[in-house]
């Protein structure tokens, strides 16, 4: 520890604090450094005019163009994730419930083929409760599947017609064995930090008879003894240059904490060629034809990205408590089908479709991955949405890449032909018009990002009735999905293409300064990292709603 502690003070700071962890997963919320202007927590739903704060202007389309309208409409947003704390205080009266199922009967009485579905459905659950909490990344399952036919092949034995099987393989192998390699040294090296930071803070707590302490603190701490004179001063370092305004070396280690837990996660089960937990659920999970699976637990064993997302989209706004989420007229569909790893093909497509045929007018996907073998079963399923007049809304992921077909699932694009009409890709946007804007962790693409939203610092409701902040991309997508329920709530006659088409159009646009691409050290025209660059706007997606309803 002593001999590569700059290496691993830089990595950490780097890793964690600059770029949310450096997430190898690419859609999972992740913890962000607060901008050195505090920002109110409800600032996703303040105005870039009036506020002069890159939010929503949701607040400022109900005080001037809402006040005294009714809404037409109580529109359902299914929200696909980890799962929903459906008594969080803050949700209360915003839970979609099926009517048309007795509770607790074991009895499928609407004869849609899923037992007590009261609140929603879990597809990664078992007949029994059991819960699948974490599974592997698509990238071990196909290394898995294709090392079984390829392993021992060389490329001169492969037939034609499995060239490009073999070709996909060897990428897969070598993408598989780096990744595995990173996640695994990752663990390592921030356990070894955690430990290390930890160690010397306990120094420090012990010599000074503290349970706490901020780097203001340090200025007072002296002593002659060598080794608690080096833990201040390698404390001072670490203070100095970690851009958490007034943290204490408490929430630093809780930070700090976090990251550990992520990547021990990634080194035990996402590369695991062992580990699969499929089992739990007792389907086929080859079969994609199979629809019926999983149980009516629509929380989960860790709901805490979930919540988060459905307290963005709904939370109460005539409460009093915690916060207010963007739309009023609104219901929450919990559909739990993203684990801790890599969400599966076939449940995504189960999820769209149980959505739509429940009633569902928005579908929001704050989850994705590199792989997607199933592609062409979740791409009917879209299709199905887009007939059924559903529009699906999906977080572009937290990689600071650019999207592309080929990288980044689900995805607008079809793999025979042909793109979604009903499809919005989200990146996501910080407080400020600065260079900052772009969240240093979102993709970005000219093509395949539609627009961006709030995604940074975002104050939300998790499991326990309690809140806390998040950023991410998987923040940013239900910001656009509230906007969108708060339209079709005032305009449900519309369309999920006209839907898109007023949210695309009616985007704030920033102002003409450069900004930080995302990951790079380059300068690049806020506009030309999504098709309108611009970020959504609730107020002027209202004044065009309105003018096309005349």
């Amino acid at each position: 520890m002593e001999r590569n502690f700059k290496t691993y003070f830089y990595a950490f700071l780097l890793g964690i604090f600059l770029s949310g962890y450096g997430s190898v997963s690419a859609f999972t919320g992740v913890s962000f450094v607060k901008d050195s202007i505090e920002t109110p927590n409800n600032w996703f739903l303040l105005d870039p005019i009036d506020d002069g704060i890159m939010g929503t202007g949701a607040e400022k389309a109900y005080e001037k163009l809402l006040q005294g309208k009714s809404p037409k409409a109580m529109i359902v947003v299914a929200v696909i994730d980890s799962g929903i704390d459906i008594t969080h205080e803050d949700l209360q009266g915003k839970i979609w419930t099926n009517e048309d199922e007795i509770a607790g009967n074991g009895i499928d009485d609407d004869k849609n083929g899923y037992v007590d579905d009261v609140h929603g459905w879990n597809f990664i659950g078992g007949k029994d409760g059991s819960q699948v909490d974490n599974d592997s990344h698509e990238l071990t399952r196909e290394y898995i599947r294709l090392k079984a036919k390829y392993a021992d092949v060389e490329e001169e034995d492969v037939k034609r017609k499995n060239k490009e099987e073999f070709a996909y393989w060897e990428r897969i192998n070598a993408n598989f064995e780096e990744s595995k390699k990173e996640a695994e040294g990752n663990y390592n090296m921030y356990n070894n930090m955690m430990e290390g930071f930890s160690n010397m803070a306990d120094i420090v707590k012990e010599e000074f008879n503290v349970s706490d302490f901020k780097e203001s603190d340090l200025a007072d701490f002296e002593s002659d003894d060598e080794k608690i004179s080096a833990a201040i001063d390698m404390l001072k370092q670490m203070f100095g240059m970690i851009r958490i305004e007034d943290a204490s070396i408490n929430t630093i280690l809780g930070e700090l904490e976090k990251a550990v837990e992520h990547f021990e996660v990634q080194a035990k089960y996402a590369y695991n060629t062992d580990f699969d937990p499929r089992h739990i659920v007792g389907d086929d999970p080859e079969d994609y034809k199979e629809k019926f699976y999983g149980n009516n637990d629509p929380t989960g064993p860790d709901p805490s990205h979930g919540t988060h997302v459905a307290g963005i989209i709904a939370a109460n706004r005539g409460n009093d408590l915690g916060i207010e989420g963007i739309a009023d007229h609104v219901l929450i569909m919990p559909i739990r089908a993203v684990p801790n790893g890599d969400e599966r093909d076939k449940d995504i497509a189960n999820s769209i479709r149980y959505a739509v045929d429940n009633g569902a007018k928005i579908i929001n996907m704050s989850f994705g991955k590199s792989y997607s073998p199933g592609k062409k079963y979740v791409d009917k399923a879209v299709k199905y949405a887009e007939k059924k007049g559903v529009l699906l809304i999906h977080a572009a992921g937290n990689s600071s890449k650019e999207v592309t077909p080929e990288n980044n699932f689900p995805n607008r694009w079809f793999a025979k032909r042909g793109t979604s009409n009903a499809w919005i890709e989200v990146g996501a946007s910080g407080p400020r018009d600065n260079q900052d804007l772009p969240a240093t962790f979102s993709n970005f693409s000219k093509e395949g990002v539609d627009l961006f939203a709030p995604g940074v610092d975002i104050y939300s409701t998790i499991p326990g009735s309690e809140y806390e902040n998040n950023s991410g991309t998987s923040m940013a997508a239900p910001t656009v999905s509230g906007v969108a329920a708060l339209l079709l709530a005032y305009y449900p006659e519309l369309k999920p293409k006209e839907v898109r088409s007023i949210l695309k159009n009616s985007v704030y646009k920033a102002g003409g300064e450069k900004v930080n691409l995302p990951g790079q050290e380059e300068m690049v025209n806020f506009g030309d990292l999504s098709q309108t660059g611009g970020i959504v706007n609730a107020y002027q997606a209202i004044q065009m709603a309105e003018r096309l309803a005349k």
